[in-house]
């Protein structure tokens, strides 16, 4: 199966920087995966992304090495726009997003500026905001929203254009823990039923951990790859990096300086709470 993102040996330098953003990255990712990017500020998960869909002009910075290929079509200036077509970006800040007096206005704009016909457009707007539970809302002003139905509505928006692939970009940063589970749930189903392709670019490893594979960015380079399970297990690696170790392996490591034997792979805390009523019940 052909990969739906190929980068090789991407290199980006922002103009009057003395060194490159991202230094020779590699990956490809296939349709239908969730793949999250993390890594500490400044490591160059939003350059990444902006990369993929051209979003990095050239007055910002270039290229200075590396090939970006999305959907089978090469990432340059006679692709872009068609690029883009294959994929719909949600932000850190959805207000950022915002362009309609209200959020059924606001998810049909991508779609007028698509030519998407009227009546097919209606029908569009109704099916995103259904599946974002978000239908009672269709007449409000976004800007009266809580933060997790802004993201909703974001997410509505590029739902409805009907992209192969969708990047969160920081998009649970602004949140809080109760709606970062509401949206990441929410894209989970989503990717489920409309087989998506999911990069998520993130510091919060809650989110990664819904992800398929975790790709750890470090100064511009990719230092890691595995699986959620393989990632969290590497505590003083995620810690070199500024990303908090997940509070199961603290807990881990803690019982295991009170002499309490703990398996060396990854438990979400719902199984590591089930492993350790299996050992109560054996002591």
């Amino acid at each position: 199966m052909e990969p739906v993102i190929n980068i090789e040996d991407l290199s980006f330098r922002y103009r009057d920087a003395e060194q490159d953003a991202l230094r020779h990255v590699s990956m490809s990712i296939q349709p239908g995966e969730w793949v999250a990017i993390i890594g500490r500020n400044g490591s160059g998960k939003s350059t990444l992304a902006g990369n993929i869909i051209g979003l990095l002009e050239p007055e910002r910075g270039q290229v200075t090495s590396g090939h970006v290929t999305v959907s089978g079509l090469p990432l340059d200036d006679e692709h872009v726009w068609d690029i883009r077509d294959h994929v719909g970006v949600v932000f850190q800040n959805p207000d950022n997003q915002f362009v309609g007096a209200t959020v059924a206005d606001d998810i049909a704009f991508g779609m007028e500026n698509r030519a998407v016909p009227r009546e097919e457009m209606h029908e569009r707007v109704a099916a995103a905001l259904t599946a974002v539970n978000m239908s009672d809302f269709a007449e409000r002003e976004p800007a009266r929203l809580s933060g997790g139905q802004k993201q909703r509505v974001a997410i509505a928006g590029i739902v409805a254009q009907a992209p192969d692939i969708i990047i969160l970009d920081e998009a649970t940063s602004m949140l809080d823990p109760a709606g970062r589970r509401e949206v990441i749930d929410l894209v989970t189903q989503l990717q489920h039923e409309r087989h998506m392709t999911v990069l998520s670019i993130t510091h919060d490893l809650s989110e990664a951990a819904r992800a398929d594979r975790i790709i750890m960015l470090a100064h511009g380079e990719v230092a890691d790859v595995g699986t959620p399970a393989e990632i969290f297990t590497r505590g003083h690696e995620l810690a070199d990096n500024g990303l908090d170790v997940p509070y199961p392996e603290q807990l881990k490591a803690a019982l295991r300086g009170r002499g309490i034997q703990v398996p060396n792979e990854y438990f979400t805390e719902k199984g590591l709470v089930d492993y350790l009523w299996t050992l109560r019940s054996t002591m």
